[in-house]
C-alpha cells in the first residue's frame, strides 16, 4: 500500500516551522520512520500562535503528524555525539538551519556523506546554500515578497497582499520530498551514492509562478494585479451575486465565450468584435465584466451555480472554511484527519495526506519537550 511505500526507511528531522517539517511529514505519511530532533525549548513552530491547543500550536500540529520525537541540545558535545550516531544510522537527514550551522555542529553534509556515502542529506533554506543572499533568513512571507509572487496578488492600486496559507513553505516541503524520493529510487542502481540536496524557498516560489514568469519573458511586461481573474482567459474570475460570490472559468475554447454571454442575459455582447475570441476578451476584460456584473447580482450564488453547470460552464461558490468542512466531496475524500495530541488525551482535526486520503489513519504528533 502507498502508506507502506517507505517502510524500513529511517529519517532524521532537524527542521522547524513549515517547509522542512512538511517534507519529513510527507515521508512519514508514506511509511518512513521519522525522528524529529528538537532543542530542549522545542522548535520555533511550537511557539507560533494564537490559537493554542493546550501547549501546541496549529503550525506545529499541521506539519508534524506521524513522527517520533527526541530532545537534543546540539550546543552540548554529548548531544552532538548522539545526533551523529543517529544520523549515521539513518537513510535520510533533513535539516533547515542556515547554511554552515550544521557544519559547525559537526553534522554537515560533507562530514556525514563522507562517513556514509549512501546517506541522502537534504538542506532546506530560504535562499540556498550559496550566493549573495545565502546567509539571510527566509520565511514564507519574505519569500512571497522577494520572489515576485506578492506582486501578483490583490487588486491594482491596493496594498500588497500575500497568500495567507503558507503556500511557499508547503510547496517547498513537497519538492524536497520529491528530491529525496528520487534519490531513494536510485538505490536500485549498483553503487548508489546518496549525496546532498539543496532545496530553497526562493527557487520553489519562482517555480510556482511558471505561467506568469514565462508570459513576462514573452511579452516583456510586468504583470498587473487583477484580483481573482486569470490573465490568460476571460471571463475567468469571481463575480458578486445577490448573496455572495461565484468563480466562473469559461475558457474551454471560444465556444464557451459566446454561450456564456448569451446565458448571462447579455445577448448584445455576442457579435461584439472586441469579444470575438479569447485574446480579445482578455484585452477587453473590464468592458465585458461591466456588462456581466449586473446580471450576476440579480441572482443568488446557488442559482448561478445551477444555471452555469446546466450550460457546462465551470463555476464554483467562493467558499469559506465553514463551507469547506461541510463540502460533501471533502468528506468523501477523507481530507480531514484526526491527529492525537502530544499527551494522547484528545485529538486535533487537520488536512490529511492528499494522496489516497481516504486511507488516512490516526497518527500522533511528537510529545512536547520536557
Amino acid at each position: 500500500m502507498l502508506r507502506d511505500s517507505l517502510k524500513g526507511i529511517k529519517v532524521l528531522d532537524f527542521t522547524a516551522i513549515g517547509a522542512g517539517p512538511n517534507c519529513t511529514m510527507t515521508l512519514a505519511d508514506l511509511g518512513a520512520e521519522v525522528i524529529k530532533v528538537e532543542p530542549p525549548s522545542g522548535e520555533l513552530g511550537r511557539k507560533l500562535g494564537p490559537p493554542w491547543y493546550g501547549d501546541d500550536s496549529p503550525i506545529y500540529i499541521c506539519f508534524n503528524r506521524g513522527k517520533k520525537g527526541i530532545t537534543l541540545d546540539l550546543k552540548l558535545e554529548i548531544d552532538r555525539a548522539a545526533a551523529l550516531e543517529l544520523c549515521l544510522s539513518a537513510d535520510v537527514v533533513v535539516e533547515s538551519y542556515r547554511p554552515g550551522v550544521m557544519k559547525r555542529f559537526g553534522l554537515g553534509h560533507e562530514t556525514l556523506c563522507e562517513a556514509k556515502p549512501s546517506l541522502i542529506y537534504c538542506s532546506v533554506t530560504g535562499f540556498g546554500q550559496t550566493g549573495p543572499m545565502a546567509d539571510e533568513a527566509g520565511v514564507d512571507g519574505i519569500i512571497q515578497a522577494t520572489s515576485g509572487l506578492m506582486s501578483l496578488i490583490g487588486v491594482e492600486g491596493e496594498e500588497p497582499c500575500k497568500v495567507q496559507a503558507p503556500i511557499v513553505d508547503v510547496t517547498t516541503g513537497y519538492i524536497a520530498a520529491v528530491g529525496i524520493l528520487s534519490r531513494l529510487a536510485a538505490r536500485h542502481d549498483e553503487g548508489f551514492v546518496g549525496g546532498h540536496l539543496d532545496v530553497n524557498l526562493l527557487s520553489c516560489a519562482v517555480a510556482l509562478q511558471q505561467p506568469a514568469v514565462t508570459a513576462y519573458f514573452g511579452e516583456g511586461k510586468v504583470p498587473r494585479k487583477i484580483g481573482s481573474a486569470a490573465p490568460y482567459s476571460a471571463p475567468n474570475e469571481a463575480f458578486e451575486t445577490s448573496n455572495g460570490w461565484i468563480m466562473v472559468a469559461a475558457y474551454i475554447g471560444d465556444r464557451n465565450g459566446p454561450s456564456f454571454v448569451v446565458f448571462s442575459v447579455c445577448p448584445s455582447l455576442i457579435d461584439n468584435p472586441r469579444l470575438i475570441d479569447s485574446s480579445t476578451r482578455v484585452d477587453n476584460r473590464q468592458a465585458m465584466r461591466d456588462a456581466l456584473a449586473p446580471a450576476f447580482r440579480a441572482k443568488t450564488t446557488d442559482e448561478w451555480v445551477t444555471l452555469c453547470k446546466a450550460e457546462d460552464i465551470l463555476c464554483a461558490k467562493v467558499s469559506d472554511y465553514d463551507d469547506l468542512v461541510a463540502n460533501e466531496q471533502i468528506k468523501h475524500l477523507g481530507m480531514i484527519a484526526e491527529v492525537k495530541s502530544s499527551t494522547g488525551d484528545f485529538s486535533y482535526s487537520m488536512p490529511a495526506f492528499p494522496i489516497n486520503s481516504r486511507e488516512e489513519s490516526e497518527k500522533a504528533i511528537p510529545a512536547h519537550p520536557a
